[in-house]
């Protein structure tokens, strides 16, 4: 009987976001924006790791900090190419599944999560990519924050060594879906379309937003998508705290050094 696979999620995370600076590091309840990643991520079922991948710019020593003191398993690499961040980590934990997740996401889903992987990994044929989340022309179904991709390792290693274009490197994935001649991807729906919703962490408004739904839930951390869903269809008025922050395009790179 073969072994089942092993399935590494891999977090980016560095501290010099743009937008927010420190986003990953921000308090949030009772724990840091990255503590709940790490702690909802390993709530999944089929995933047997979870890895942050950060940075060696001094900037980002804090979460390294972090991950020392809280047990994590870290590894630090280039700032600009997170694809190179990505396939390291990837070999260095051995990993034959890879599910890429961004620190700015704290409400993902482990349940979600694993309904995605069941999906990705049962395929037939064999998928090379899947993602619950493609830019345009796919239409995004699940709320912005619970974005998930999902690869084979010999799959990555291809991407590591062909992809040159800035985005391709920077955002991890992209060359999969650049290329739908060259692999097997599928686009992972859901009903009912919540595409329209924003629950990450990239700008001031989106992390009172959620503070707010975080004191909803009284010091839980282990609440489903489905339960925050309901709260903001009871209570419209939070989504109108981030509704004028405009979603970045996959295309748009990182031009400081």
């Amino acid at each position: 009987m073969s072994k089942s696979p092993k399935i590494v999620a891999i977090i980016q995370a560095r501290m010099a976001a743009s937008r927010l600076p420190g986003k990953v590091l921000k308090e949030l309840g009772h724990q840091p924006v990255l503590g709940w990643m790490v702690a909802r991520t390993r709530r999944s079922e089929l995933i047997d790791e979870v890895v942050i991948a950060t940075t060696t710019d001094p900037s980002d020593d804090p979460v390294a900090d972090w991950c020392q003191q809280q047990g994590v398993a870290f590894v630090r690499g280039s700032m600009q190419d997170v694809l190179d961040r990505y396939y390291q980590a990837a070999k260095q934990h051995q990993a034959d599944v890879v599910v890429r997740l961004t620190a700015d996401c704290p409400f993902i889903d482990p349940a979600m999560l694993d309904d995605n992987l069941r999906t990705f990994l049962n395929a037939d044929p064999k998928l090379d990519f899947a993602a619950n989340r493609l830019p345009p022309p796919y239409t995004r179904t699940i709320p912005i924050g619970l974005d998930a991709e999902f690869c084979w390792f010999e799959g990555l290693e291809t991407v590591w060594k062909e992809a040159k274009a800035q985005h391709q490197r920077e955002h991890v994935m992209p060359f999969f879906y650049e290329h739908p001649e060259r692999f097997n991807i599928l686009h992972i729906t859901h009903e009912p379309n919540l595409g329209h919703l924003r629950w990450t962490v990239d700008t001031p408004e989106d992390l009172a937003m959620l503070r707010q739904i975080v004191a909803y839930f009284r010091g839980r951390d282990d609440f489903s998508w489905l339960e925050v869903a309901e709260l903001v269809r009871q209570h419209p008025e939070l989504t109108e705290i981030n509704a004028g922050v405009r979603h970045k395009d996959y295309r748009e790179v990182d031009e400081r050094k």
